[in-house]
């Protein structure tokens, strides 16, 4: 990238942000680890407790629903969308898995509020326990930020 382009970076400072997090309660297990991750990294980038919002939904397939319930409220600033698809032995997963990919895109798609997408898509219980904070990271914290970081920059659009 030319460092003489004009650029747009956005930020994780979530101070004074509205925040929807919605969790899928299928895998609580797992699920509940990205809640926790998602929560200590908004709260350890500025946001206050109070300004964090928590809906629970029975599993992936609701959290799109929800999303865009939220997002049309005009209360949030940024949707945070956590949960776990584990691939069982049917055709099951692949349309849970598509259906709710394309819900939450169709929200973040409307370019109007930040999005973070912390749905797992797992062949195993043991690759979604990486993701929680093992191997692979921890996705519900990379969410959470990715959300904050695409609302900063969509503000950025506003001023």
């Amino acid at each position: 990238m030319s460092l003489d382009a004009p650029q747009l970076a956005g930020s994780v400072d979530a101070s004074g942000m509205h925040i929807g997090v919605i969790v899928s309660r299928f895998n609580e297990d797992i699920t509940d680890a990205l809640l926790d991750g998602a929560r200590s990294a908004l709260l350890e980038h500025g946001a206050e407790e109070s300004d964090i919002h928590i809906v629970l939904v029975p599993g992936a397939l609701e959290i799109g629903t929800i999303a865009a319930r939220m997002a049309d409220s005009g209360r949030y600033d940024a949707l945070v969308c956590l949960g776990c698809v584990i691939r069982g032995g049917t055709a099951h997963f692949e349309h849970v898995c598509r259906v709710s990919m394309d819900m939450i895109a169709a929200v973040a798609a409307r370019g109007d509020i930040g999005v973070g997408n912390g749905v797992l898509t797992v062949d195993t219980h043991e690759q979604a326990v990486e993701r929680i904070g093992g191997a692979h990271g921890h996705k519900g914290a990379e969410a959470a930020l990715t959300a904050v970081e695409v609302a900063n920059l969509l503000r950025q659009w506003e001023a």
